[in-house]
């Protein structure tokens, strides 16, 4: 019989497994180090009069300078959080020149030597330094000495600890949340105490405590600055001085409290500081996973529908929809005009209720397009008029235009119902109207029953419905939305598109939809915007793009074969990469010879033969077979060829096996000329 399997986790099995893993020459020096830093603190532990510890620590010297040193730091504290914080979010998110050295300027304490700290704050704040005369002479304020000295010597080795913490957990924020709350109507100080600072928590409780920490054990800078003043100046670190010469039990036992003090704080943050980056939730489970069920389902919307063909007609956002409550419009119904410049450069005009399609292949700036509508880029800068109402130089949250990441960015700290009342609230709307504006739309959207969930509670389709109800909620005069289905698998993404379209259809302004999917261009969409390198290469109608695609990446997205090449005489293209294309004649005027066009040849116009066909094809060429795929009940072969670029037919099963297709057959392919649509470039 065969033994236990055993765990194939780091650290399962005997411990003599683990330390086999470890090389000699790394592990000794290793051990030596713990014991390096381990024996001081065991000395302390040794040589403490335990019967004498609570006598020790009662003295009124020792107490007198406890409660000293709870004043010092805490106010140490306080003024680190007031100068830190905001010190931490410059550097973390805003570019200035001589960052570095500002940076450097606040880690500068923790390297350097306390006493020599202590000077430099004697050379500015005291009686004959920088400040220190002006401080005197305008406020009557004198900090060397004092207690008030203690506090900024304290506060000036310690903040760093603070700054550093932040500035790492800053970095590692999403943007996009944010982006996001601005976009929802939030101002700057709004977002900071609603999204940044509570997702900061646990970055800034950590350095808060380290900070406390280190104020509290400061010892060279005060006592340089600040002096040993019993009452006034004399924290504890200095009792401890002071007991050394004295009493070195009681300095042992005094020790012993602030290591334990020290000892205290760093098993509370449990590693946080030195992780650095914000803890925020999981990203949604995929869909299918141990997610939460979704208890609203889609059964008063019907079955998903199939994605219609891409040779249909356009459908009208909300036509033969089933019946369901109709979404409010926006706040005001808006048309859109823009004139966008910089890396996207071109006008965009819409009227109220249109929704745009936009696509193009990666890079072609789509998103930096939706960014420039909000003013959230230095990449492209759009003029932007909606409603006749001018918002260029607005800010974002006063644009009245929401956008949906392609990640959503729900808050993770807030429920789906605070999220979706999240745009409402910035706007004004008293808390209990805007919950109950927020629940009906999430209900709208399907997901009333997880109003009390948090984002990381919700599937990837739950997560995207919530985010869609929080931007509609929001009554945006234009609604953004960047990939809104891509993360969702292909039965809940057709779910969550009949459910878009049916209340898109009640909007009352412009929508603009980044995809890369076709059946989205061609079912949510009034018009389909292509882009490539940053201009817009075609604006019209689903139908129209279907049929008559002027850009080869869009034809390849549509499924179909698209080949550059330049009009010849006789309704001839000569193919870029080699070969010569006949073609019909077509609708409207032939293009001129040697124009750039485009030919376009759908997958099913192609024919596959073994032997050279005779008839009536004109466009026949010989290939080898190189990939055969599935697509839904139908094959999609790819063909290559010596005179032409590659080629993709589309057939069925039966064909494919009467042909007896495979990796590697020599085929015939064959193109009707009638069946070649030439658009020019």
């Amino acid at each position: 019989m065969r033994g236990p399997v055993r765990s194939g986790r780091p650290g399962a099995g005997a411990g003599g497994a683990v330390r086999r893993g470890v090389p000699a020459g790394l592990l000794v020096p290793a051990l030596v180090g713990v014991a390096f830093l381990l024996l001081p603190l065991v000395g302390v532990l040794a040589r403490t009069d335990w019967p004498s510890l609570l006598h020790h620590l009662t003295t009124p010297q020792v107490t007198q300078a406890l409660r000293l040193s709870l004043v010092v730091s805490g106010w140490a504290l306080l003024l680190s959080l007031l100068m830190g914080v905001p010190l931490a979010w410059l550097l973390a998110r805003v570019p200035f020149p001589g960052k570095a050295l500002v940076r450097s300027l606040v880690l500068l304490p923790m390297v350097l030597p306390p006493t020599v700290g202590g000077v430099a704050l004697l050379l500015a704040f005291g009686r004959r330094g920088v400040l220190g005369p002006w401080l005197e002479s305008t406020f009557g304020l004198t900090l060397p000495f004092h207690t008030a000295g203690a506090v900024v010597a304290a506060a000036f080795v310690a903040m760093p600890f603070l700054v550093i913490s932040l500035e790492g957990a800053l970095a590692g924020l999403r943007p996009s949340l944010e982006e996001t709350a601005a976009s929802l109507g939030a101002g700057p100080l709004r977002v900071f105490a609603t999204v940044t600072l509570p997702l900061l928590a646990p970055a800034l409780a950590a350095g808060a405590a380290l900070t406390w920490a280190r104020a509290l054990g400061e010892f060279g800078a005060t006592i340089t600055f600040a002096g040993n003043l019993p009452g006034a100046t004399q924290t504890l670190p200095l009792q401890v001085y002071l007991l050394l010469q004295d009493s070195p039990e009681a300095a042992t036992s005094v020790s012993l409290l602030l290591l334990v003090i020290a000892m205290a704080v760093l098993v509370a943050l449990r590693g946080r500081w030195t992780g650095g980056a914000v803890r925020e939730a999981r990203a949604t489970p995929p869909e299918g996973a141990a997610a939460p069920a979704d208890p609203a389902g889609f059964a008063e919307l019907g079955a998903p529908e199939e994605g219609p063909t891409l040779e249909t007609s356009p459908i009208r956002p909300g036509a033969g929809v089933g019946a369901g409550p109709a979404p409010a419009p926006a706040a005001e119904e808006s048309d859109l005009r823009a004139e966008l410049t910089g890396y996207t450069r071109f006008p965009l005009t819409a009227p109220a209720g249109t929704t745009i399609a936009v696509v193009g292949p990666n890079g072609a700036g789509k998103t930096t397009l939706l960014r420039a509508l909000l003013g959230l880029t230095p990449r492209a800068h759009a003029e932007v008029l909606l409603g006749g109402r001018d918002v260029t130089r607005l800010p974002t949250h006063r644009r009245e235009v929401a956008w949906v990441p392609q990640d959503g960015a729900l808050f993770p700290h807030l429920s789906a119902l605070a999220n979706t009342a999240y745009g409402l609230r910035a706007r004004g709307v008293p808390r209990a109207e805007a919950r109950r504006q927020a629940r009906e739309w999430l209900v709208r959207l399907g997901v009333g029953e997880l109003a009390g969930r948090r984002p990381a509670q919700l599937s990837g389709g739950q997560a995207q419905r919530v985010a869609l109800a929080r931007a509609l909620a929001a009554r945006p005069r234009l609604l953004l939305l960047d990939e809104p289905l891509a993360a969702l698998d292909q039965t809940t993404r057709a779910r969550v598109r009949h459910t878009l379209r049916r209340h898109l259809a009640g909007f009352g302004g412009v929508c603009l939809i980044v995809t890369h999917d076709p059946v989205e261009a061609v079912s949510l969409a009034d018009r389909v915007l292509v882009l490539e390198g940053g201009e817009a290469v075609q604006d019209a109608p689903p139908a129209e793009v279907t049929r008559h695609p002027r850009s080869p990446w869009v034809a390849r997205m549509l499924g179909g074969n698209a080949w550059e090449g330049t009009a010849g005489p006789g309704g001839t293209v000569e193919l870029a990469g080699g070969g010569l294309l006949t073609t019909a004649p077509g609708e409207g005027t032939p293009p001129v010879p040697g124009s750039p066009v485009l030919a376009v040849i759908a997958p099913e116009a192609v024919s596959l033969h073994l032997a050279r066909p005779e008839g009536s094809p004109r466009n026949v060429w010989a290939g080898t077979v190189r990939e055969l795929t599935a697509v839904g009940s139908r094959l999609r072969v790819l063909v290559t060829s010596p005179e032409v670029p590659p080629l993709v037919a589309e057939i069925t099963p039966a064909a494919a096996a009467d042909l007896g297709l495979t990796d590697g057959t020599r085929v015939w392919t064959a193109v009707k000329a009638t069946e070649v649509t030439v658009v020019g470039l």
